[in-house]
């Protein structure tokens, strides 16, 4: 029997681990063990290992080595910065500007600082995903401390106004964070030239470990703990640093910075490819997302007539890995909000697909997803009244 191949598109939601982040990880597992809080000589090498990935880590984005801070994850930078801003900044104000199409990482946070007296302004967005800067500016009130917005989107993969956004927040005294989880790595991104006072990453996306994130947060700017525990990173985030994960998000954040322009090119003649065969093969499809603005690697779909999940599940017996809304809630049978934010109605919502490829993926693949993708949103729809119903009100 031929095996079926394995054909991975999911790329926003995890990477897998390069070769050679495992093997910068390996003696900090196994040889450098010590715990680099402590004093004796033996913990001197996973005290440099991990200072050594911090270096890497700020010169990627234009920060200084003691403006990094290690987490656990994208998800807990995000609440980091969220909550201790709101509750250091309490004497200047309770409003935050966000938008509609955020990561649940900050919707959800938002939701929780608005039962505890904070008050949050949603702002749209285009058709395209893309929040327009004159309507964070307009948002402004003399009680907002904090303006944040993604720099790319992990569903539709658009690319915000993030120069510009900062530049309004700096005009007006305004702390502007971003969520560049889908965009660190992959996007040019340097905090003075963006006015970025606070930027959130992590390392699964770009190669490295799952369970490894950072959070700048530039010099001046009053935040407090997170975690408390202990004095590690500088007494502001509690907690034995995970040495092994961090070595090797240095790595991996070298490995994409030395490859991103080459990089980029490759996974933008690939993802755009892909959407213009797929547009001609099947029909009553769309392009959802910014085509200008937009991470090289996504390609996100909505399909008339068909039901999202019944695609995910056709496409994995084929092979095929990728998505039908964000990781955090592909297990949810809701439209996606990102979707529903630019205008998309609940049935055609319903029928998404995102795609989002790496540089290793290849054209004959692309050719392989394409066609099968038609012949699987032929069958659902062979099997869709909605799609009969509609072939007989248009003659067809």
């Amino acid at each position: 029997m031929k095996e079926r191949p394995l054909i991975y598109l999911d790329n926003a939601a995890t990477t897998k681990v390069k070769p050679e982040v495992a093997e910068a990880m390996l003696p900090y597992l196994t040889e450098y063990y010590g715990n680099p809080s402590s004093v004796y000589g033996f913990s001197e090498e996973p005290r440099r290992a991990m200072n050594h990935a911090r270096e890497i880590i700020a010169q990627a984005i234009g920060a200084k080595t003691n403006e990094i801070y290690f987490t656990g994850c994208g998800t807990e930078s995000d609440n980091w910065a969220l909550k201790a801003a709101a509750e250091a900044y309490a004497e200047k104000g309770n409003h935050i500007i966000t938008t509609k199409i955020e990561h649940h990482a900050i919707l959800h946070t938002c939701e929780w600082l608005e039962r505890h007296g904070i008050e949050v302004t949603y702002l749209d967005v285009d058709e395209n995903g893309r929040v327009r800067p004159e309507d964070v500016e307009k948002a402004i009130r003399p009680e907002t401390i904090l303006i944040s917005v993604m720099f790319a989107n992990n569903e539709i993969g658009t690319i915000e106004p993030i120069r510009e956004i900062g530049a309004i927040a700096k005009k007006h005294g305004i702390l502007f964070h971003t969520d560049a989880v889908q965009a660190f790595g992959h996007e040019p991104i340097n905090v003075d030239e963006y006015h970025i006072d606070m930027l959130s990453a992590s390392g699964h996306k770009i190669h490295a470990p799952k369970g490894v994130g950072f959070l700048y947060i530039r010099t001046g700017v009053k935040i407090r703990s997170f975690i408390h525990g202990g004095a590690q990173e500088r007494k502001r985030r509690g907690g034995t640093e995970n040495v092994a994960q961090i070595v090797g998000m240095g790595k991996a954040v070298e490995l994409a910075m030395a490859t991103l322009e080459e990089r980029k090119k490759k996974e933008t003649e690939l993802r755009d490819y892909l959407i213009d065969r797929i547009l001609t093969l099947v029909p009553y499809a769309r392009v959802n997302g910014d085509r200008e603005h937009r991470l090289a690697n996504n390609a996100n779909f909505a399909f008339q007539f068909i039901e999202g999940e019944s695609m995910l599940i056709m496409l994995d017996m084929a092979g095929i890995c990728g998505s039908s809304g964000s990781a955090c809630t592909s297990g949810s049978l809701d439209p996606s909000h990102v979707l529903l934010a630019i205008g998309l109605p609940h049935e055609i919502a319903h029928g998404s697909l995102r795609l989002t490829l790496s540089e290793e993926n290849t054209k004959e693949e692309m050719d392989y997803v394409a066609e099968t993708v038609r012949d699987v949103v032929e069958r659902l729809r062979s099997m869709s009244p909605l799609y009969e119903d509609f072939l007989k009100s248009t003659g067809k």
